[in-house]
């Protein structure tokens, strides 16, 4: 690794303001849909000498998604794909850290969608640390994993008169986040 990460340990909030938990999944086979969720918190603490010591966690409002489209979001909410109402919450909680090449990271974790829970790694790309206006220290990281929406019981689907579904199974969780060290 060529980054000294020292000065990165400690605990750090997700600023949820300046943060993105997104998604992209294919529609009719053609085009691509982006969302989000504008409901989250998370926190983290980073051990810079030892990275594989940090841990994080996420818990994500599953009312919250929005894909600029309200019939799509409340679809999205029912019991066909996140089921809300019995699994309000999205969570992911950290279960290893390992350091990759160039500022990278594979943070295993699970994944808690719909009640269903499953180990994911996400490559996660350190993208700086800065002091704010107000003082505070921020580092920023990106992330993404493909998942396959299926293994977490969100299985809905129409069938296309020409062949092919409506909604992807394959997943891309998009996450940019920047967090506040703790004072």
């Amino acid at each position: 690794m060529s980054t000294d990460y020292s000065e990165l340990t400690g605990d750090y909030t997700i600023d949820t303001s300046h943060s993105r938990m997104g998604f992209s999944a294919r529609h009719a086979m053609v085009a691509r849909v982006r969302g989000g969720f504008d409901e989250f918190a998370g926190s983290a603490h980073i051990d810079g000498e030892k990275p594989e010591n940090s841990t994080a966690q996420v818990t994500i409002q599953a009312k919250s998604i929005e894909t600029r489209n309200s019939q799509r979001d409340e679809h999205l909410r029912s019991n066909d794909f996140l089921d809300m109402d019995n699994h309000p919450e999205i969570t992911f909680v950290s279960t290893a850290v390992k350091p990759a090449a160039d500022d990278h990271f594979i943070v295993t974790g699970d994944l808690t969608i719909r009640g269903v829970t499953k180990s994911v790694d996400v490559d996660f790309e350190y993208t700086g640390r800065g002091v704010d206006p107000f003082g505070n220290v921020r580092l920023g990281f990106e992330g993404s994993v493909t998942l396959n929406r299926k293994d977490f019981g969100v299985s809905w689907n129409a069938a296309l008169e020409g062949g092919g579904v409506l909604v992807s199974e394959k997943v891309n969780l998009e996450i940019e986040v920047s967090a506040i060290k703790n004072a």
